[in-house]
């Protein structure tokens, strides 16, 4: 019992209510602050605990990345891919015909398809360069490292090895399309038009777990391929070269993963 048996208590008046009650307020007061320190860290530290695991659960719950089916992955990258060229042939058709009839606007249909001997080096240069560099991103830049692996992981974890040709392929081929052999040539063939394309072809690739890290990333390799568009007057070593740079990025992570999945094992 917390109180002495010789305490005077009237319940009958108001005023004995009112001291019963300070006086129950003043004992769990002294009470409380009369707790050991033991009692007084271990409930600090439990309730630390608790918090800190309840953070965790919320961090790895946000962390966790839905990963599509096979079937939808390759169906959302044939639609996407398709839609894109549609877009892509709009926009050099519109240009075209505003052009020859004298509006002030660029001819986009004036970068054409055409390859050169030369054209190979500058692809190799490029995917020499870009794959590399990421490479290097991965290891020494975490955000980069995180949101590349979120949206790899969504995508490419469902698919067959074979798969990745189609899904490094198609994006290539039509973005490449769309965002120089369509909206670059609107703004000149020169750098400030490379920068204009890249910096929409990168704000764009902020979906799928991806983080402004990955934006930043992108917006410059459509720079350089943008670059590359204005030295060659071709969307070939663009096309070739973004495919090719999607392949290797995709067997790299394919490869990795397939590493650790067998680490675990052992």
């Amino acid at each position: 019992m917390l109180f002495p048996l010789s305490m005077e208590v009237k319940l009958g008046s108001n005023f004995s209510c009112i001291r019963l009650s300070t006086l129950l307020q003043g004992r769990r007061r002294a009470y409380l602050f009369a707790s050991p320190p033991n009692l007084r860290d271990n409930f600090r530290k439990g309730f630390k605990t608790f918090a800190s695991r309840k953070s965790e659960r919320k961090r790895r719950k946000d962390s966790q990345v839905e990963v599509a089916s096979r079937s939808a992955v390759l169906q959302a990258c044939f639609f996407t891919s398709a839609a894109l060229l549609l877009l892509g042939v709009l926009i050099r058709q519109v240009s075209h015909l505003a052009c020859i009839n004298g509006l002030p606007i660029l001819d986009a249909t004036e970068v054409k398809f055409g390859f050169e001997i030369w054209h190979i080096e500058l692809v190799l240069a490029l995917v020499v360069l870009i794959s590399s560099s990421r490479y290097i991103l991965l290891k020494a830049w975490p955000d980069f490292a995180e949101s590349s692996e979120a949206a790899n992981q969504q995508v490419l974890s469902s698919l067959e090895p074979v798969d990745l040709v189609l899904v490094a392929f198609l994006p290539g081929i039509s973005e490449e399309f769309l965002f120089r052999g369509g909206l670059m040539p609107i703004f000149g063939l020169d750098w400030k038009s490379a920068l204009a394309s890249g910096a929409i072809f990168g704000i764009l690739h902020l979906s799928g777990g991806r983080k402004y890290s990955y934006t930043i990333w992108a917006t410059i390799v459509g720079f350089a391929y943008g670059l590359a568009t204005v030295a060659s007057s071709s969307l070939v070593v663009p096309m070739v070269s973004h495919s090719l740079n999607n392949l290797i990025g995709g067997l790299f992570w394919y490869l990795n993963s397939n590493s650790i999945s067998e680490e675990k094992l052992k």
